[in-house]
């Protein structure tokens, strides 16, 4: 249900606003929908898991969170994020 070291690694260096850069806005949004969408999969074999759903829906809160966040401080960057994970259409 978590991904992968090479997934994650993957996830910072595509989403990295600058070398190293591990807990910005970016890398932190696109590492929590990459654990949406696996969680997302696992569902669909395993409906009655509502542990791991209740997981799913704080993720879920804390990546709306986070975007709001970015956001409100800048509209360019927000939508550049979220066309670059395709999350609204």
């Amino acid at each position: 249900m978590s991904i992968t070291v090479e997934e994650k690694n993957r996830l910072i260096s595509e989403y990295a606003t600058k070398p190293g850069d591990t807990g910005s806005p970016e890398v932190q949004v696109a590492i929590l929908s990459s654990r949406i969408a696996t969680l997302t999969e696992h569902f669909k074999t395993h409906k009655k898991d509502n542990h791991s759903r209740r997981g799913l829906l704080m993720m879920v809160a804390q990546r709306r969170k986070m975007l709001d966040y970015v956001k409100s401080r800048d509209q360019a960057r927000y939508t550049a994020l979220i066309g670059r994970l395709g999350l609204r259409r």
